[in-house]
């Protein structure tokens, strides 16, 4: 496959430049936002990624995989009431997140396209939305998170969990992208891109966890 095609970044619409090729996939970034995107076309059919999603081991009763969890967790307890509405965004096979501050008494909702499509929830306004490992799975991010925004409100909060890029990371051999519906790395540069177009006040980065906020 020719990587010399004119590839449009799909979260800005910008023209992507050739970035690397491994594990036989195309990869491309943009000068704009400075996404690391995966080739569409190898982007999987629904059926093989909710295969592979099948196949990971997000067990809500493993101690592990809660403590791998808990800086959303932690921060949530700690930012919101009982009564504030969250929404958990992709929550997956294993929704731990919402098992978690369920049984806190918290009001969280889950939707996912694969185990919770409850299409219902995204008509309404969260205070906050919660995605944990889940914003490198967004084969059309621009859109993915202009349904996020419609969600929002000037007080909601955007709860992210993913690996940031940076230049320092051999991308050759960085183990997360060999997850094949790993389809789009951030940066730094691009959080503060998305910060600055949908006009966030405030973002928040501390290793895995981001946080946008007007607050």
């Amino acid at each position: 496959m020719s990587t010399s095609k004119k590839r449009i970044c799909r979260l800005c619409q910008n023209e992507m430049s050739y970035f690397a090729t491994t594990r036989k996939r195309h990869y491309y970034r943009c000068p704009l936002c400075d996404s690391i995107q995966m080739d569409q076309a190898f982007i999987l059919s629904l059926n093989d990624e909710k295969e592979r999603y099948d196949n990971h081991n997000n067990d809500i009763h493993d101690i592990a995989y809660q403590q791998f969890v808990s800086p959303i967790t932690h921060y949530v307890t700690h930012r919101f009431n009982k009564e504030n509405l969250g929404l958990d965004f992709g929550a997956g096979p294993g929704p731990v997140i919402s098992k978690l501050l369920e049984e806190q008494n918290y009001d969280i909702v889950k939707y996912d396209p694969h185990y919770h499509p409850n299409a219902f929830l995204l008509d309404r306004v969260y205070d906050y939305i919660i995605a944990c490992e889940v914003i490198e799975h967004f084969n059309e991010p621009q859109q993915t998170f202009n349904l996020l925004n419609k969600m929002t409100n000037i007080q909601t909060e955007w709860i992210f969990m993913t690996v940031l890029y940076d230049d320092t990371i051999d991308f050759t051999h960085w183990y997360y992208k060999n997850d094949e519906t790993h389809v789009i790395f951030y940066t730094e540069k691009t959080i503060h891109y998305l910060k600055e177009i949908y006009g966030w006040k405030k973002v928040h980065i501390n290793n895995r966890l981001i946080v946008f906020s007007n607050k």
